[in-house]
């Protein structure tokens, strides 16, 4: 009996040791035919062009064959879920930003995935300040000027987002809180709308991704009150953060990351990561990424699984205090 178990626990061990060969030989022999790259927006926004960044310089510096393949719809989340139900085998990988991957399971009933489940976080990417602004007719200047107006006229000062539950929206809802202030939320069909409707002056603010907006702020037609991420927007580097304008810690962005199933070897995983991070050192790419509006960053999986972790857990009670619903 005793030497049945003894010979039992060898053949496990040689199987565990036989399975972890075999994890690490696919990695070194990884890629040996193409990669799916799944972006979750139609082409010409700012995913798809992160993505499309990020696979042709994997398929002209790397030797990889990475190919995008476009999944558009709801918000995001239909490409996600083709990511999530693929074969673990480190051959589907998709763009996520955090709207559809982390946001995204709160607004949206029966997902048929859970981010935590079903995906593993493989490459940070870059992240996207979210920026304050206003028409250059009005009468706000500062971040003092809007609390003040706000603080005098509750429920009277206005701001015009993209839409309702996207991270631009919350950090709207954050950045209420954080000044102890009440605005009015007009959620629009996308960010040009909202745009407009600013430069007319039908809303008093506007909160939008600095890409959709710095056209306007470079023409001197809408003028930048703060951003709200930690450090300044390398795009515009003379407007302050929140934190800068009396709102000390405040630090909301909107990033964008690889991803593939649960599942996939952590061999491939890290090989994958390191690929990214290497592109992301080089002054073409990070040129390419800041000409679009976005910060490049690059990430160890593990720190980029942590501020995944962080953000899916924080964003529920956020999303349901903003009362942000997409049936």
């Amino acid at each position: 009996m005793f030497r049945q178990l003894i010979t039992c626990t060898a053949v496990a061990a040689a199987m565990g040791l036989s399975f972890s060969a075999a994890a690490q030989g696919a990695a070194a022999d990884y890629p040996n035919k193409p990669v799916r790259m799944i972006v979750p927006f139609p082409p010409g926004g700012g995913t798809d062009i992160l993505a499309r960044v990020v696979s042709n310089k994997l398929t002209e510096v790397s030797k990889w064959t990475v190919v995008p393949d476009n999944r558009a719809g709801a918000g995001g989340t239909i490409g996600i879920t083709e990511a999530a139900k693929a074969a673990p085998t480190g051959y589907d990988m998709v763009m996520g930003q955090k709207d559809n991957v982390v946001l995204g399971p709160y607004l949206y009933k029966n997902l048929p995935w859970n981010p935590v489940k079903d995906l593993v976080p493989v490459a940070h990417v870059a992240y996207t300040p979210i920026v304050i602004a206003t028409s250059v007719n009005s009468p706000y200047k500062t971040l003092a000027d809007i609390v003040a107006a706000a603080k005098q006229h509750p429920g009277k000062v206005t701001y015009g987002s993209p839409g309702n539950g996207t991270s631009i929206h919350l950090s709207g809802v954050l950045l209420e809180k954080a000044a102890g202030i009440q605005l009015v939320h007009v959620p629009y069909k996308g960010s040009n709308p909202a745009l407009m409707d600013a430069l007319a002056g039908n809303v008093d603010l506007l909160v939008s991704s600095v890409p959709s907006a710095i056209g306007q702020i470079k023409a001197g037609k809408l003028r930048a009150i703060a951003v709200t991420s930690a450090k300044r927007s390398s795009s515009l580097p003379d407007t302050p953060t929140l934190a800068e304008a009396g709102l000390k810690g405040f630090d909301v962005s909107t990033w964008y990351g690889l991803f593939m199933p649960k599942g996939t070897p952590t061999a491939i995983v890290t090989k994958v990561n390191a690929e990214v991070n290497k592109l992301l050192a080089m002054p073409e790419v990070r040129d390419a990424i800041q000409t679009q509006g976005a910060e490049p960053q690059s990430m160890s999986v593990a720190d980029f699984d942590k501020m995944f972790q962080a953000d899916f857990k924080q964003s529920k009670q956020i999303v349901e205090s903003s009362g942000a619903k997409i049936e």
